[in-house]
């Protein structure tokens, strides 16, 4: 049976989503609602109703009279996320890796033109802050590559799993490169990630994201 969703809960999933993938960071002030209006193509009701849902969940905050900014995500009381904090790093990037060749390969089949922009906006800043030599910016920008990658496969749990492995393992990747020339060298087969995402390629995004996991 197929549910019908209120545009209020797609608009609440985009926002959500736009957080997740780090469009919005901790602490950023939400768009005043005209814009909001403007942005999504809806109403003052729905887009009021966006935000308590949000609101509700723990990815927003609204303060009376200042604006509606976004909550530390991370921070939410979370049974995984606990569980992932107390665990070795090397399971935890053993899941991630798991993850990341089924997250491409529905990804391919079904990702949206915003989805793309998204994607291909974090792979740009991904290779901006490599040839900077920037590599807390650079990893900042992988690891949104990635989960937008997931956010483009339509698979919440996959979204909720590859985010909160992605997020303990931060400080790991600082702590293993010591430079971005890692992400220079492997920033051609992340492009070819995005062409077969493009390209609706789930066989392919399935083989690159392979090559990926094994070059690192």
């Amino acid at each position: 049976m197929i549910v019908k969703r209120s545009l209020a809960e797609v608009v609440a999933e985009k926002i959500k989503n736009q957080i997740i993938s780090g469009f919005y960071k901790t602490g950023a002030k939400l768009p005043i609602e005209p814009e909001l209006m403007r942005d999504f193509s809806v109403g003052r009701s729905s887009i009021r109703e966006a935000v308590k849902i949000l609101t509700n969940s723990g990815y927003l905050r609204v303060q009376q009279g200042l604006g509606t900014f976004v909550e530390d995500v991370n921070s939410t009381k979370n049974p995984l996320d606990k569980k992932f904090s107390k665990a070795n790093l090397e399971d935890l990037d053993e899941v991630r890796r798991l993850m990341e060749m089924k997250i491409a390969e529905k990804a391919a089949i079904n990702r949206s033109n915003e989805d793309i922009d998204l994607i291909a906006e974090h792979l740009h800043k991904r290779n901006l802050y490599a040839v900077e030599g920037n590599l807390e910016h650079c990893i900042d920008a992988d690891i949104d590559f990635h989960t937008s990658i997931a956010i483009a496969s339509k698979n919440e749990i996959l979204i909720e799993l590859y985010r909160i492995a992605s997020k303990h393992l931060k400080k790991w990747f600082l702590f293993y490169y010591s430079d971005t020339s890692s992400f220079m060298e492997t920033q051609i087969f992340h492009q070819d990630l995005l062409e077969a995402i493009i390209e609706k390629n789930p066989r392919k995004a399935w083989s690159v994201a392979e090559t990926i996991i094994k070059w690192h």
